[in-house]
């Protein structure tokens, strides 16, 4: 079967905007049976005595522990995808289920992703955001200011904001006018992707239903991590020849103990890097 793949005028408007939305990755009755597996868990693991409280392991390095977020990020319409803009050879650097729970006031503050992650400005990362429900204006869709992936790392404030479902409430500090910013409206198995220094956000879930994006950020082999002392990271398609990263293995059941503690050692390794000079180190994995 071929690859589902960019365009060339696709892949120009990417590296134009530092954005691109909407793509079709499965039909929308699919996003509902993963919006379905993510819920399932929710319910049956919320009270069980893990490590950690439950929206840690959605939230941060997902498919360490969860098989799910490991086969969604292994789906090979999205490495299709993918592989149109960083190549043959793609890690996973981390997975996340971003969720915004209906009618709250949580938020993310404008900000460039690359801010914190240790890796440089870089543009061998690319975040692939799926859309497991509904993401509109009125549920809090991502915002993304054109062209603005042209910039180095601009200043950020921390504001550790209750709200702000940022691990640092990081925002950048300077003014983004609404006419700026343009609206990723996603309806459930639509994709968006966005490159780690375009200055992104979204306001507040004032829809009836949840928020279910699952995000995944990946990354070529070349790219290293320079803030900690080391990094993973789980490969999906081709080869790394080079070893910068740890490699992640998909874990086996759900939770299960060896990959609990694996990240667990990596959440260790990587707070050197997301949380460095934090008054709030342990917002991260709260």
């Amino acid at each position: 079967m071929p690859k589902d793949t960019l365009s060339q005028h696709q892949q120009s408007q990417y590296w134009d905007d530092g954005y691109l939305f909407p793509l079709d990755v499965m039909p929308a009755a699919e996003a509902e049976e993963w919006r379905a597996e993510l819920e399932t868990i929710e319910r049956d693991w919320l009270t069980a005595n893990l490590p950690l409280p439950l929206n840690s392991y959605k939230r941060v390095n997902s498919h360490v522990v969860l098989p799910m977020a490991a086969r969604l990020a292994s789906d090979p319409r999205v490495l299709d995808i993918v592989e149109s803009v960083l190549g043959p050879n793609i890690l996973v650097w981390s997975a996340e289920f971003f969720i915004k729970e209906s009618k709250t006031e949580a938020f993310v503050s404008m900000h460039q992703d690359l801010t914190y992650w240790g890796l440089g400005e870089i543009d061998g990362l690319v975040t692939a955001w799926i859309a497991l429900s509904p993401a509109t204006k009125a549920s809090g869709c991502m915002e993304f200011v054109r062209g603005s992936h042209k910039n180095p790392i601009l200043p950020h404030t921390d504001t550790h904001g209750a709200d702000n479902l940022l691990s640092r409430g990081q925002e950048i500090a300077v003014d983004i006018p609404d006419a700026d910013r343009t609206a990723i409206e996603l309806q459930p198995g639509q994709m968006s992707l966005h490159h780690g220094l375009t200055i992104h956000g979204s306001g507040p879930n004032s829809a009836d239903d949840r928020r279910i994006g699952f995000v995944i950020r990946y990354i070529r082999p070349e790219i290293a991590q320079q803030v900690a002392d080391k990094d993973y990271a789980m490969l999906v398609r081709g080869v790394d020849r080079i070893g910068n990263f740890i490699h992640v293995a998909p874990p086996p059941t759900l939770f299960a103990p060896e990959a609990v503690n694996l990240y667990e050692e990596i959440r260790t390794a990587q707070a050197a890097a997301l949380m460095k000079g934090s008054k709030d180190t342990k917002r991260l994995y709260g």
